[in-house]
């Protein structure tokens, strides 16, 4: 019974930790918003608990690396190319991120999944600075 709670807290945890990171996207109106990110976050936790504890003797790592991948071809359908312009990129490297924090809460690796909610915000509010806006490279001297 105490591990079916702290299993509950896990997917708990994955769709708050998921939600806000799709809370973010849905701010900013992109395809994969809220209900995505927690989704995926949620899916990975789930599928890593159970590769964990319901199949005595697998290897866990095997069930990790079918999410990395799955996740991949996910994110790889919100990938378009409209000219010399492709947009989704963004959108499918934080389907990837928030399928790998799932599965880090999953495993029970709550301080390393702690870290890196605020990174991955971070990473996205930084990529919205307008190009204009960055600070310029300094030309190099010879």
């Amino acid at each position: 019974m105490l591990f079916e709670l702290e299993f509950a807290l896990r997917l708990v945890l994955a769709a708050i930790a998921g939600g806000i990171i799709g809370f973010e996207r849905e701010q900013i109106r992109r395809p994969a918003g809220l209900r995505t990110n927690m989704l995926v976050c949620i899916g990975s936790a789930l599928i890593t608990i159970l590769s964990l504890y319901a199949f005595p003797g697998s290897d866990p790592s095997r069930i990790a690396s079918q999410i990395v991948v799955g996740i991949g071809f996910l994110g790889a359908g919100t990938i378009f190319k409209i000219k010399d312009h492709v947009i989704g990129l963004t959108t499918a490297a934080t389907l990837w991120t928030v399928a790998g924090l799932g599965i880090a809460i999953g495993s029970g690796m709550y301080l390393l999944a702690a870290v890196s909610v605020p990174l991955i915000l971070v990473v996205l509010w930084l990529s919205r600075i307008e190009p204009d806006k960055m600070p310029k490279k300094r030309k190099a001297s010879s």
